[in-house]
């Protein structure tokens, strides 16, 4: 077992690893840990009672954070025409078409967020293979394909996040920055609580959230009481 640092030791003292936490304390246990030496970045993770295999119980959405995720997002635009100058207009960090393609083509993958109009899908698919494994094929489902560029760059831009379930049907997704108040990450902790509660497989059955963990970078995580999401999915 890799040794760890006194900070991390000091931050375990702090949770008992025997019970769960409500929402409220489980942050306020988060907030008194030590901080590392940058703002670091504060998830919540689930586990879900889905089994990803099946195309009928994946699981995936997009929600708008009340306040944001603190984070810089780079935003690419896959469009062309009037599409193209309202993206550019709208501040995404790099517009194009068969040029940005080429480009994704030879490795470049630094962004947060690709959108393409539904004309430039026929394209855009050529690098699935690239995009699709790192989560940034655009998606409609998402709100990533659409005509108006303008309006999805500023919903990413104003702390929009997406999320997918991994193969092993866990969830996972950044909700803010250490340096936020305890009543910021509470609020966009449970309106990603109530966005993956909306995508519940109709098909699922049993038990839908098995476990929650709230943690910060380089920090251990906070288990959940299930209270924080049961009510909703029951």
């Amino acid at each position: 077992m890799a040794k760890r640092s006194n900070r991390y030791n000091k931050a375990a003292e702090l949770v008992d690893r025997t019970k769960t936490y409500g929402l409220d304390e489980a942050v306020n246990i988060l907030k008194k840990f030590p901080a590392p030496k940058f703002d670091s970045t504060v998830t919540l993770s689930f586990a879900l009672g889905v089994d990803p295999r099946k195309s009928d119980q994946m699981v995936r959405g997009s929600v708008a954070l009340p306040h944001g995720t603190g984070k810089k997002v780079r935003v690419v635009v896959f469009a062309t025409g009037d599409a193209a100058k309202a993206a550019e207009a709208a501040g995404a960090d790099k517009v194009g078409m068969a040029d940005l393609i080429k480009e994704v083509q030879g490795g470049f993958t630094d962004f947060d967020v690709a959108i393409a109009t539904p004309d430039a899908m026929a394209e855009v698919r050529k690098i699935a293979r690239v995009l699709g494994p790192r989560g940034l094929m655009p998606n409609p489902k998402t709100g990533t394909v659409t005509d108006d560029t303008a309006k999805a760059i500023d919903a990413v831009k104003a702390g929009r996040i997406d999320y997918k379930i991994d193969k092993n049907g866990n969830v996972s997704a950044a909700i803010g920055k250490g340096s936020f108040d305890e009543a910021k990450l509470v609020e966009n902790a449970q309106a990603l609580v109530d966005s993956i509660v909306k995508a519940k497989p109709a098909s699922a059955k049993g038990n839908y959230i098995k476990a929650a963990t709230v943690a910060s970078s380089m920090n251990p995580g906070v288990k959940l009481d299930s209270s924080v999401y049961t009510a909703a999915t029951a």
